[in-house]
Parts: C-alpha cells; sequence; structure tokens
C-alpha cells in the first residue's frame, strides 16, 4: 500500500477563498497530492456545500482541521459548562467534517492554541483526554479519524512529546483516538525523532513534515528522506502530509498567531513539489 500524501492549504495560499480554491486545487492534483489540509473553518461561515463539491469535482479528499479552544471552551476545565462548550466545538468541527466529505479530523483538541504560561495539571490533561477521546468516538461513528497534534512547548503546556501523546490515547478510553506527529515540533521537543515515531507508530494517524526553519523540506536540520523511510519501514501506512509557513502568504493575524516572522519561501507550488519528491523518495527507500 503507497501512503496518501497530503499537502495544507496555507502552503501555497493563506486563506480558503472559494473564487481561488479551483486553482490551487487542480495544482496541488497535477504536483500528485491525493489529500489537501484545510486550516481550521468556522462551521457556521463555511459553504461547506460548495467547498466539497470542489474537492470532489477533482477526486481530491480534505482534510478539516481543529484551531483549538477559548478559555471558556476548554475540555480541560473544571467547570462542567465549560467542558460542554468543549465538547460540542469539537463535534461541531466533526459535523463540518462529514458535511465536506472529509474521512478525517486533525488539530489542536485539548486546549488553547499558543504561547502558554503554565505547565497542565493531572486533572486537566485527564478531563482533556476524555472528553477528545468521546469526540474521537464519535467521529468514528460517522466514519471519520480523530487525531490530535503533538505541539512544542511554546503552543502548549499539555502534549509536546510522543510520550505524552501515547499517555494521552490511554487515558481518553477511546479505542479511535489517533496521534498526529509533526517533524517540525519533534525537532524541538525529542530527543530522538525516529524513537518517538517507533512509539507512537500503533496509535498513529498523521505523519507531518515540516522543516526546522519552515522553509522547504529540502533545507534545514530535519532529515525529511530519512524519516518517511523510517516510518514507512516500520509499518506505517497512513498519511503524510507537508507544513511550511510565510509570512509572504499568510495573513498577518495568522503569521503572528504562529510566530512566522519571516519570509522563507515565497512560492508555495514550488515548495510542494519539492516536499513530495522527498516524500515519495522516502517511501521509495523503505519499499526497497
Amino acid at each position: 500500500m503507497v501512503n496518501p500524501l497530503a499537502c495544507l492549504v496555507n502552503v501555497v495560499e493563506g486563506d480558503v477563498d472559494l473564487a481561488t480554491m479551483p486553482k490551487l486545487l487542480d495544482s496541488l492534483a497535477e504536483i500528485g497530492f491525493s489529500h489537501v489540509g484545510l486550516p481550521p473553518l468556522d462551521p457556521s461561515a463555511t459553504d461547506a456545500a460548495a467547498l466539497g463539491a470542489l474537492f470532489r469535482e477533482r477526486s481530491l479528499a480534505p482534510i478539516t482541521m481543529c484551531g483549538g479552544h477559548t478559555p471558556t471552551t476548554l475540555v480541560s476545565s473544571a467547570d462542567p459548562e465549560e467542558r460542554k462548550a468543549g465538547a460540542q466545538t469539537l463535534r461541531s468541527v466533526v459535523d463540518l467534517a462529514l458535511a465536506l466529505g472529509s474521512s478525517q479530523v486533525n488539530g489542536v483538541q485539548y486546549g488553547v492554541f499558543g504561547h502558554p504560561t503554565a505547565p497542565t495539571s493531572h486533572d486537566e490533561f485527564a478531563r482533556a483526554a476524555r472528553e477528545v477521546g468521546a469526540a474521537a468516538d464519535y467521529a468514528h461513528e460517522r466514519g471519520i479519524t480523530m487525531t490530535f497534534e503533538v505541539l512544542n512547548r511554546y503552543e502548549t503546556s499539555v502534549v509536546n512529546t510522543a510520550a505524552q501523546a501515547m499517555v494521552f490515547v490511554a487515558a481518553s478510553e477511546s479505542d479511535h483516538l489517533r496521534v498526529h506527529l509533526d517533524t517540525f515540533h519533534m525537532a524541538i521537543e525529542e530527543a530522538d525523532m525516529l524513537a518517538a515515531i517507533d512509539l507512537a507508530l500503533p496509535k498513529l494517524g498523521y505523519l507531518e513534515l515540516g522543516q526546522s526553519g519552515r522553509a522547504l523540506l529540502s533545507t534545514g536540520v530535519v532529515d525529511i528522506v530519512g524519516t518517511v523511510r523510517h516510518a514507512v519501514a516500520g509499518g506505517y501506512t497512513g498519511l503524510i502530509g507537508v507544513e511550511a509557513f510565510s509570512r509572504a502568504i499568510l495573513p498577518a493575524p495568522v503569521a503572528g498567531a504562529l510566530s512566522i516572522w519571516r519570509e522563507p519561501y515565497s512560492d508555495g507550488l514550488a515548495l510542494a513539489r519539492d516536499a513530495i519528491a522527498l516524500m515519495r523518495r522516502g517511501i521509495e527507500l523503505a519499499k526497497a
């Protein structure tokens, strides 16, 4: 089985616009991607029928993303009403995925994204895990896989390593929750990136490739080809995606939230072509 390959919309364009999406999707399909990752979308403000049709017309699969919670919708909160609001947020993202025709939801389901100032307590961790696990079961009943992304210390204090992710999955009490690893974050947090992949492999649902400087995957400190080769040789058959960010492409508020202050590239399609060549090379080496 050949791993399906995905590219995040924001590698090429700053936002989802129904007027420009056809050209973008045509380009990514021509390059060879089978899946396209969407940024977090407001379910109530998204024309899911129109957007989903654009994907279906090109035989592409969308990947939906949860962008995190607000302080009043925390699934880790001790307040039952706040947890209930957080659970509803997760279900609304799943419902959007269903309307779009997406079979996977990635993202930050467990807390607020960005600039934590305190560690996550054991009780907060446990409450978040149970709520995200319940949302994963809700998604599974609708034919959708839910993963949660392991982020670096500057973006969350909930889950920073593959080892923590596996504890989170166990605490979720769900058989359906999966892990989303990203090499950009792993390069910051993991002592041994390949060992971390091995640890998460039984629950790995998305392997995302991001370089240390958020630029072309052929530049930077992360061995992209070696990482893909290791994961696939170890038995990973799931989605492999590319993520990169540039202030030349992202809207300023999004760039600010992601701490993207530079322009490491200006041609997103060139980056996507560079990425898919490395991804395919890693898969070929693993199969060989």
